[in-house]
């Protein structure tokens, strides 16, 4: 993975939320843009799993969002909005673990069915009766 940094653009925004009259002046929470899709950076599998994972903060356009509002200076929520940035494209980078087909073991076979039948009796179990008198 080669340096994200100069395909990042930060915007700097006031933070919602308690702060007093600082939060109404001060533009300290921290908007993150990533454009994903167009990255020379990342390969194509990682861009796919990176949209995967961003999930409601891509646009449309391909185009990650992260807002950091945390901390009360800007350095700080500069520095939050691009270490969660750069943990997100460290997991996307990680492939999965591949799944190999398995079958049932035949103690668990019958173990299920087992189950199968002590509920299909208590079902039957609960059916009225009827009782007949000679």
């Amino acid at each position: 993975m080669k340096s994200l940094e100069h395909e990042i653009q930060l915007e700097y925004i006031r933070a919602s939320g308690p702060g007093g009259q600082n939060v109404n002046k001060v533009a300290t929470a921290v908007q993150l843009r990533f454009d994903v899709l167009n990255s020379p950076s990342l390969a194509e599998d990682v861009k796919t799993r990176l949209v995967k994972l961003a999930g409601k903060r891509m646009t449309d356009s391909g185009t990650l969002v992260i807002e950091a509002g945390r901390f009360r200076t800007q350095e700080k929520n500069r520095e939050d909005a691009v270490n969660r940035l750069y943990e997100l494209v460290r997991k996307a980078s990680e492939k999965p673990k591949a799944r190999h087909k398995t079958k049932p073991t035949r103690a668990s076979r019958e173990e299920r069915l087992k189950e199968k039948k002590k509920r299909g009796e208590v079902k039957k179990n609960r059916k009225k009766t009827t009782v007949t008198f000679e």
